[in-house]
């Protein structure tokens, strides 16, 4: 596996990022947003979680108009994976590659916290470390996580099976109160039409060591290193 992973200014969680896509083993470049191709061979980019552009017009925005994001939507568009974390799920709304956008949590406050999230499918690249149904121990932080879509797109989300992930208790119950942040339909992820695209608030990245109090991210970072060693 040959992992990009985007570089913006304020970024702050690539370093975390990278840490877990190695310990899975997969090859890491950075890669600045400047540049206006990826590394050759390159089969995921990661956009990672943070205040890209101190987040100055919307969460993403700016960073979603980087010269880089054409590269992406181009890797995007020949099937090649890519994950957005956080900051970076916000980017891919913002630049089109997802549908919907992240909106300023329902009580108007940042969280972070540890959070359950049930997963709902665990047929993909970036899940089938995974059972679906599963309820796994990772953690959110963001002021603006609140998935918001059309009621259209909503539809198309839930009737065509792209809900990645939700909020729910530790018992994988959705619930109002595990949804903190407001999300329409407890979202915490989705993907796009073919799968190879995937968006989610919550960090596995920081769940994959024993040290740090849970390894309930590990698996996706697994996942995708398999993929890469099956193709």
């Amino acid at each position: 596996m040959r992992a990009a992973v985007l570089l913006f200014p304020g970024s702050n969680r690539d370093g975390d990022v990278a840490r877990a896509l190695r310990g899975s083993g997969a090859h890491v470049q950075t890669v600045w947003h400047a540049e206006t191709s990826l590394p050759a061979g390159t089969d995921l980019v990661v956009l990672p979680g943070g205040v890209s552009s101190g987040d100055y017009l919307r969460g993403g925005a700016i960073a979603a108009r980087a010269p880089v994001m054409d590269a992406v939507r181009a890797h995007a568009g020949r099937g090649g994976l890519v994950l957005g974390i956080c900051n970076g799920f916000q980017i891919l709304c913002e630049s089109g590659l997802l549908p919907g956008v992240l909106m300023r949590n329902s009580n108007l406050r940042f969280i972070c916290h540890r959070q359950s999230v049930r997963v709902e499918r665990a047929d993909t690249a970036f899940s089938r470390g995974y059972e679906t149904g599963q309820a796994i121990d990772i953690c959110v932080a963001h002021g603006e996580g609140n998935y918001t879509a059309d009621p259209s797109t909503l539809a198309r989300l839930e009737g065509e099976g792209l809900v990645a992930f939700r909020y729910c208790t530790r018992d994988g119950r959705i619930t109002q109160d595990a949804n903190r942040n407001g999300s329409l339909n407890s979202i915490a992820g989705i993907y796009s039409p073919r799968l190879n695209v995937l968006g989610l608030m919550p960090h596995p990245e920081n769940f994959v060591d024993p040290l740090v109090g849970g390894i309930d991210g590990k698996p996706m970072f697994d996942s995708l290193a398999a993929e890469r060693a099956a193709a």
